[in-house]
């Protein structure tokens, strides 16, 4: 255990989130996503896990040391629902309010149709797969930077 990182982050995973650069994409995955064949299709090339916690409770995890992208609208983006792209299910609230309370302000998600979310992982630096059940539990944040102090 290390002082002033939260718990919830292991060792393969803060390993992983400090070697990724500015635009990097992360995924999130619930347990129902095809996390392990499109993992193998990344740049980390394995399946991370955060097991035994929600969507949202990794994604306040990981970005109590991982900058979102301010650069870009799609600094973060959510699975849609077939046939109800615009329906934010609560799974999917959590997680926006975990980036908002990170951010300090409303930063509303790109929503990304299923498919073509598939085809976005694995574009991606690295999937996180975490204990969430709930449907629709998956998605992308793309890394920022951290300034120099003043």
């Amino acid at each position: 255990m290390l002082k002033g990182l939260d718990p919830r982050l292991n060792a393969e995973v803060l390993y992983t989130l400090a070697a990724m650069g500015h635009g990097d994409m992360l995924i999130i995955s619930d347990t129902n996503f095809p996390a392990q064949s499109i993992a193998n299709e990344t740049e980390a090339g394995e399946l991370l896990r955060i097991g035994n916690v929600t969507a949202g409770e990794a994604v306040e995890a990981i970005l109590s040391v991982f900058p979102l992208d301010t650069f870009v609208d799609d600094f973060a983006g959510r699975m849609e629902i077939v046939g109800e792209p615009d329906t934010i299910p609560p799974v999917q609230q959590e997680v926006q309010a975990a980036i908002d309370a990170a951010e300090g302000a409303s930063r509303p998600m790109v929503g990304i149709e299923r498919f073509a979310f598939y085809d976005l992982a694995k574009q991606a630096y690295a999937v996180i797969q975490t204990g969430e059940r709930r449907f629709y539990g998956c998605f992308m944040l793309r890394k920022g930077v951290i300034p120099p102090d003043a």
